[in-house]
């Protein structure tokens, strides 16, 4: 089965944003693991500048908002997702302190030094963690922080089967141990590394994605594209209650030097 399912990345870009447009996250995560890495982050006030970079629709921006100080920026390419962030922001009356804009996190509209925080809760991925790290790097004050959550493999070596998924899905996922490496490379002091608990991908991501798949089933019945869209996800989520204990989401948050 595996061999015939396409990656995520050969699918149209609009209909998977449409997909995980009806998640409250779009990615693992939980409002205690932001809680708990807020909890490593010691220099905000109510000047300070936050961007939240790959944004989605801010399920986890406005955990931050509700626990830190600060003005917040959601980056984000998908135009859906940053409508339906600044309604979040709205309709919390977040809508002073918090605004989404559409644009590309390889192109991001900083200027140099203005932010004291960088948050990207499984989002780097897309421009590549080490580019993101040391790219992001010029837009931080000294002493300012990054907080990403990253896919990592937990152990050296692992069954092929899995092996083989993440390394066509993500090539440069790699372990802890040169995560951590990569960062302290990258400039940053390495402060704090935690894996997110199992309940991140289980209740948070992968469950709410069953009536989700069922309605965006009935919407596009007969469409092949978005059945294989399905199949896709479901494959993911099979592999990772199959293989979790090989890999996972890890945080990892650094300080700028």
């Amino acid at each position: 089965m595996g061999e015939q399912l396409k990656s995520i990345h050969e699918f149209d870009f609009s209909l998977i944003c449409e997909y995980f447009s009806q998640l409250e996250r779009q990615g693992p995560g939980s409002p205690e693991v932001t809680i708990k890495a807020l909890s490593f982050i010691d220099n905000l006030t109510d000047e300070s500048r936050i961007a939240d970079i790959g944004c989605g629709t801010g399920g986890q921006t406005m955990v931050m908002a509700h626990h830190a100080p600060g003005h917040i920026t959601g980056i984000d390419l998908f135009p859906l997702f940053i409508d339906l962030f600044n309604a979040h922001a709205h309709k919390l009356n977040l809508q002073d302190r918090v605004n989404g804009i559409v644009c590309s996190m390889d192109n991001l509209p900083f200027q140099h030094e203005e932010l004291d925080l960088i948050w990207s809760e499984g989002a780097i991925y897309n421009i590549g963690f080490e580019r993101g790290l040391n790219e992001w790097r010029t837009f931080l004050k000294t002493g300012g922080f990054i907080a990403v959550s990253e896919a990592s493999w937990f152990t050296e070596g692992r069954p092929h089967e899995i092996d083989r998924f993440w390394t066509e899905e993500y090539p440069e996922m790699d372990t802890i141990a040169h995560k951590v490496a990569q960062m302290q490379k990258a400039g940053y002091i390495s402060m704090a590394t935690f894996v997110l608990p199992e309940n991140c991908w289980t209740e948070h991501f992968y469950t709410p994605q069953v009536s989700a798949q069922e309605k965006f089933l009935k919407t596009y019945a007969g469409n092949k594209i978005a059945e294989e869209l399905i199949a896709n996800q479901r494959h993911e989520a099979e592999l990772y209650y199959t293989y979790k204990e090989f890999y996972g989401y890890v945080f990892y948050i650094g300080k700028k030097i």
